[in-house]
């Protein structure tokens, strides 16, 4: 179930209609709907008034996370089948219609989040990665850093940092520019110049590995 409270800590509203564990919870900007995911692999849509107002199906397993768009017009969800699922808001209708798949990740897909101009999608997987993807569905990074699982990711307000926390009891913060626009070569170089310039063990050929 999903329950509702208020600040004051009232019960306001029950939500039941999932058959499995609920793991994942957003709210629309306005207030005025509440989604969850579960473990059911459907996504359910509620009104504030604990009406049922729309069961999203679509996923091969269970639905570990849930992001929406800050302009609340894309859901995206994070699932044990490996993917990440776009679904777009149709104000006909007034109900989600299914989008994209992004594939690439080799575990289960814990969390998503979108950056503030809406221009990426973070997600964060049991395969120790974090993917930063377009939403057309362009894979435009691949984070690796963690020695363990990745459980959440989140962009910070001004969206120039992604943040990641993993089972390896570590917190990476991630400058997004650098991220994007690394030349990985000249970063590793970076790092180890000094050692290729002192360590007395390493041949002549090693010492100019970066030149």
């Amino acid at each position: 179930s999903v329950k509702i409270w208020g600040i004051d800590g009232t019960l306001r509203q029950t939500l039941r209609g999932h058959q499995g564990q609920v793991w994942g919870i957003a709210i629309a900007p306005k207030g005025d709907r509440i989604i969850s995911s579960s473990d059911d692999k459907t996504i359910k849509l509620w009104g504030l008034n604990g009406q049922l107002l729309q069961t999203l199906t679509g996923h091969k397993d269970g639905i570990w996370g849930l992001a929406l768009s800050p302009d609340g017009q894309i859901l995206a969800s994070a699932s044990r089948d490996e993917t990440v699922k776009l679904w777009r808001w149709s104000p006909r209708i007034k109900s989600f219609i299914y989008e994209n798949t992004l594939k690439g990740h080799t575990a289960t897909v814990m969390a998503v989040a979108f950056s503030p101009d809406q221009k990426l999608l973070a997600s964060a997987s049991q395969d120790k990665t974090i993917k930063l993807w377009k939403l057309d569905g362009t894979l435009v990074k691949t984070l690796n850093g963690h020695d363990d699982e990745v459980y959440n990711v989140r962009f910070s307000p001004d969206g120039q940092t992604v943040a990641s926390a993993s089972l390896d009891k570590t917190v990476i913060l991630w400058n997004l520019d650098q991220v994007l626009n690394l030349n990985e070569f000249a970063y590793a170089c970076n790092w180890i110049k000094d050692y290729l310039k002192t360590n007395s063990q390493l041949s002549p050929e090693d010492r100019i590995l970066c030149q």
